[in-house]
């Protein structure tokens, strides 16, 4: 008789985080976030558009952020379980408001969600007229038909508060390595054209608790020491283009009913970076395109 082969050993996990988070500052960011500072005349918020395949939890992380700023769970975007249709339908901003419901200097835009088939989920040459600020908020998608400058949901002249100053891809942690090629090429043309416009692009991983990793199902607290996040994350800079700095592991509140400091954490962090970002594109914009800033005498 043949011996039994012995099963494969998993690689062992990274002895120290590879990423320094500090798990007891949510209040530090929470504050830095309060007090971003635009420094443009035209602006009091960036605009920051989340797309990415349906179910992937881009409605989800906006609830997520609401949450985690007014300290209790929140439903502002609607959402449905095991979606296999975009259940976002419109174009809608989401002003975030904190505890004292303050507006906070950022919206996130939401829409409809992308799908292998051509005629279904939202066409990329909608995203992209979201990104050029062409799209009015409460616009009613059509898969086969994108917005043209002939209906009455287009924005003719967009102002630069119309238009988008950081691209968010969200894509699922579990199944990343699984997108259909379809939804994959649609995400490239949609970066491409940000890349041209030279909007930032950032992906947000979520579902990083969903049988991803054992290690992190059993405390997120070590997400950067799980190689297997890591590996996912190394996957979607391959697949979507940006590299690993500009992708954050995010787990959305969406069988909770009370809060998570690391959940927090990991979402403010996002979120911090990717409006910084938005900042930066703003500051950009401002310095080659409309103003150009002179010193008053006194």
């Amino acid at each position: 008789m043949g011996l039994k082969k012995s099963k494969p050993q998993p690689i062992p996990d990274f002895e120290r985080p590879w990423r320094v988070m500090d798990w007891n500052e949510k209040e530090h960011l929470e504050t830095k976030l309060r007090n971003i500072q635009l420094n443009h005349p035209e602006l009091r918020c960036v605009r920051i558009l989340l797309h990415g395949p349906v179910g992937a939890g881009k409605s989800c992380f906006i609830n997520s952020v609401q949450s985690v700023f007014h300290g209790e769970i929140k439903t502002k975007a609607f959402e449905q379980a095991n979606a296999k249709k975009s259940c976002t339908k419109t174009y809608k901003a989401y002003t975030i408001t904190n505890r004292n419901y303050e507006t906070l200097p950022f919206v996130l835009n939401d829409i409809m969600g992308l799908e292998q088939n051509d005629e279904d989920g939202i066409h990329p040459d909608d995203v992209v007229n979201a990104l050029l600020g062409h799209i009015k908020d409460g616009y009613k998608f059509n898969p086969v038909s994108p917005l043209s400058d002939e209906d009455p949901g287009y924005i003719r002249e967009p102002r630069l508060k119309d238009k988008v100053h950081c691209l968010v891809s969200v894509v699922p942690a579990s199944s990343i390595s699984r997108m259909d090629i379809g939804v994959i090429n649609k995400m490239e043309v949609v970066r491409k054209k940000a890349m041209s416009l030279g909007i930032p692009h950032v992906i947000v991983m979520t579902k990083v608790d969903d049988d991803v990793c054992p290690l992190v199902n059993r405390d997120l607290n070590q997400i950067y020491r799980s190689r297997k996040i890591k590996e996912k994350m190394q996957i979607c800079s391959n697949t979507l283009g940006p590299p690993m700095k500009c992708i954050f592991p995010v787990s959305n509140y969406h069988e909770e009913n009370s809060m998570n400091n690391t959940k927090d954490v990991l979402v403010l962090t996002a979120l911090l970076q990717i409006v910084k970002f938005a900042k930066d594109y703003v500051e950009q914009y401002h310095t080659t395109h409309e103003y150009r800033f002179t010193k008053k005498t006194p």
